[in-house]
């Protein structure tokens, strides 16, 4: 029964560890710069202005 507790908790630990690796990855691709912010939220502004509003 230990022996189960053991390969359990290595692959909890495992599992942990891929996710760290994970979250490290997408937050370094999501390093924007400033002026990328900026752009992003202009275009966002600029797309919810042409919307039409919804009926109803």
């Amino acid at each position: 029964m230990r022996w189960w507790k053991v390969v359990g908790l290595a692959g909890l630990a495992g599992v942990a560890a891929t996710g760290v690796v994970l979250a490290r990855s997408e937050r370094q691709r999501r390093a924007y710069t400033p002026e990328e912010i900026r752009d992003r939220l202009h275009e966002r502004a600029a797309q919810v202005g042409r919307e039409e509003p919804a009926d109803g």
